[in-house]
């Protein structure tokens, strides 16, 4: 499995990154803007990434904008929607109205920090992602 991780905090990449790498290989952003390149960089040499952990509250583009940008991207290139990222939100914005507008923009899962590794990884399940 291909994994991005965008994240701004320091602590919470080096978890992400601990966490995820053993169930692939993971790329890391520290922005949006980073993410939405990266993103681009690696649909474009034809090894996309299956999954995509975005931070909601980063620097240049938020993860609202970014996940916007990559369906966006996801879209123009006819990416049918069983072919598209899975892309989790991860915030300590845990409010309903954060959670509804990531799930609008096409999120399949929301998870709060700090993460529950247990719950992160039956999430990962549920998307059939390990």
């Amino acid at each position: 499995m291909k994994i991005l991780i965008a994240e701004d905090d320091f602590a919470s990449r080096k978890f992400m990154l601990r966490f995820l790498s053993k169930y692939g290989e993971c790329d890391i952003t520290v922005d949006g803007l980073e993410a939405v390149d990266a993103f681009l960089m690696a649909l474009e040499s034809g090894d996309g990434y299956d999954l995509v952990c975005l931070d909601i509250m980063m620097p240049a583009l938020d993860g609202y904008q970014t996940l916007k940008a990559i369906r966006d991207i996801e879209k123009e290139k006819g990416i049918p929607d069983e072919k598209r990222a899975k892309i989790v939100m991860t915030t300590a914005l845990n409010e309903g109205r954060n959670v509804t507008k990531a799930f609008e923009l096409g999120c399949v899962a929301y998870a709060g920090k700090p993460i529950d590794q247990e719950k992160f990884e039956n999430v990962l399940r549920k998307l059939e992602l390990i």
